[in-house]
């Protein structure tokens, strides 16, 4: 069996000023894009890999970020295709995506990308899609694709798991010599991604029931899709895809998972409290006084790992103007702000030199804006994310400038600067970060999230959506949804 392997993989915030471009991308082809599959790898799965030739295409992945700009996505569809033209037939495609990238002119473009492969390949080879749960299922994507699957966890720990995971559900059908039957419902919830951790209930019930409706004979596989809450696309809404051999399990199991999700519609509450920036600080500084630090606090609405800016300063501002902090009584730190230019000014400084600059506002540049930095470089480090870092301390506040767009989501990027929460005693930490990601929830000594404005505000309610189909929960309170599943039958696969 000959299986190419293929993806473009980001989601794009559409109310983000932000534009990712080609440099936002890692790019893998060859042997170093099979290298990523584990299956693949020194220790081989028998199960994947006898009697089944890997094709590696192309594959591209970028931190979220803005809409791509439409030549770096022409370029990489042109490449795939003829990059899968030059692979002769093939009995399938893994698509490794995300389901959410938004590109220039395209409100769909993980079913612009998959129907343009389809022109190339034909209607029978099986195609298996793994892809994020804060993606989207349209009904054109559902019809090009045979199977679908997204992770089941949120902070996402399952990402390998589920990419293995179609790997197998392909196998599984061309083995069998059937293409499966698929039901798709479409949800009319849109919930942000921290308010449907699967740390907490009513997610870490609803993806349980994933599993055990998978496990059920005559299904293959079972996936719940939150959807992506900060694109303004028709295609934006919650999911449910079931796949497998007996239609009546399908087609049923996707109703059970549907109904729940509407069911539960109204119990999703915010991975943490949630509040104003001011308030959150206020806590922070009242609870470290009493037990200590470090407390987090994340500036959600620029988070870069839903497609924020990177570069809004309202929690700067907020920093600078807390007096406790400017004398040193309380020890702040701040991840991060993007910004190349200020990066370069401080480039060949002496560590102790004084700063005085702007930062900030560059991309994202709504009030406060370009905000004046007064203080002593302190650290700098290469980042293999973030390039370029350096901390600049301002009384008793560090503030983490980097060359490029990142998350600060591992403890090691801290410790290279040497700010970790913990060894460096901070009190507070305000991170661009929605639910904060297992490293530092493992080191939290209180956790708020802050309602920052930003290109991935939480509040829906803020953000000025107009072609997402409405009635839409929580803008809306529909009293009723139509959850009736669309169904694609089982049929045999033809002769190759």
């Amino acid at each position: 069996m000959r299986i190419a392997v293929t993806g473009l993989h980001i989601e794009s915030s559409t109310f983000s000023p932000h534009r990712s471009t080609a440099e936002d991308f890692e790019v893998t082809r060859g042997e170093a894009l099979l290298a990523r599959y584990a299956w693949l790898g020194p220790e081989r799965d028998p199960e994947l890999t006898d009697g089944v030739e890997w094709l590696p295409v192309l594959h591209a992945r970028a931190l979220p970020g803005g809409v791509v700009e439409r030549p770096a996505y022409d370029g990489w569809r042109d490449e795939i295709l003829a990059r899968t033209t030059d692979l002769g037939p093939v009995d399938g495609v893994l698509l490794d995506i995300h389901g959410a990238m938004t590109v220039e002119g395209l409100d769909d473009a993980e079913a612009d990308l998959l129907t343009a492969i389809r022109g190339v390949i034909g209607p029978e080879p099986v195609v298996s899609a793994a892809m994020d749960l804060h993606g989207n299922v349209s009904e054109e994507l559902f019809e090009a694709a045979d199977l679908l699957t997204c992770y089941r966890t949120a902070p996402h720990v399952d990402v390998w798991e589920t990419r293995e995971r179609a790997a197998r559900n392909l196998l599984r059908c061309l083995r069998s010599g059937r293409r499966p039957a698929k039901a798709l419902v479409h949800v009319p919830v849109l919930l942000p991604g921290e308010m449907t951790s699967t740390r907490d209930e009513p997610a870490a019930s609803l993806y349980a029931d994933v599993a055990r409706v998978a496990d059920r004979t005559g299904v293959i596989d079972a996936a719940v899709w939150v959807g992506f809450a900060w694109a303004d696309q028709p295609r934006c809404s919650g999911a449910v895809v079931v796949t497998g051999e007996d239609p009546e399990a399908v087609t049923s199991g996707a109703s059970e998972l549907a109904e729940q999700f509407w069911d539960v519609r109204r119990d999703f509450r915010f991975v943490a409290p949630a509040t104003d920036l001011d308030d959150c600080l206020d806590q922070a500084i009242a609870s470290i006084a009493e037990q200590g630090g470090p407390f987090f606090v994340s500036d959600s609405g620029d988070n870069p790992g839903a497609g924020g800016a990177d570069d809004v300063t309202v929690a700067l501002g907020a920093l600078l103007d807390r007096p406790e902090i400017a004398d040193g009584r309380v020890r702040a730190l701040l991840v991060s702000l993007v910004d190349p230019v200020a990066v370069d000014a401080l480039d060949g400084q002496p560590l102790g030199a004084w700063v005085d600059l702007d930062v900030g506002g560059r991309i994202d540049d709504r009030p406060p804006g370009a905000t004046r930095l007064r203080g002593v470089l302190e650290a700098r480090t290469p980042d293999p994310d973030g390039g370029r870092v350096v901390s600049v301390r301002v009384g008793g506040l560090s503030v983490v400038l980097t060359e490029r767009r990142m998350q600060f989501h591992s403890l090691e990027s801290y410790a290279r600067l040497g700010l970790h929460p913990v060894e460096a005693a901070l009190d507070v930490v305000v991170v661009k970060m929605g639910y904060l990601e297992p490293d530092l929830h493992a080191v939290a000594n209180g956790w708020l999230l802050a309602l920052t404005p930003g290109g991935v505000d939480q509040d829906l309610q803020r953000l000025p959506y107009r072609r997402i189909r409405r009635p839409m929960f929580p803008l809306d309170d529909p009293a009723e949804a139509s959850l009736r599943p669309l169904l694609r039958p089982t049929r045999q696969l033809a002769e190759r």
